[in-house]
């Protein structure tokens, strides 16, 4: 354990932290995931509705630090390529 008050100080906040990217991290997974199930149930408005709750709520985890861009943007398209066979596969 630390012994100097300001050692002491940052462990009190990065466990805060730790909690709280924790939290974010769940949530945005959670969000995906409704995309996910949409598409494998095959329900094309379903997944476009979960698509468009999903895509704000990764953008802001990138603006919180807790994704690095590039992966929200692989995510975000590897969803929508989900959507857009789904959209083709009912047409």
């Amino acid at each position: 354990m630390a012994n100097i008050a300001s050692a002491r100080k940052r462990a009190r906040q990065a466990q805060k932290r730790y909690f709280l990217n924790k939290a974010h991290r769940s949530r945005m997974r959670s969000f995906i995931k409704s995309v996910t199930k949409a598409t494998e149930k095959g329900d094309l408005e379903g997944a476009r509705e979960a698509y468009r709750k999903a895509v704000p709520v990764i953008d802001s985890m990138v603006n919180k630090g807790i994704l690095h861009k590039n992966n929200a943007a692989r995510t975000k398209s590897r969803l929508n390529a989900r959507v857009k066979a789904l959209s083709q596969a009912s047409a």
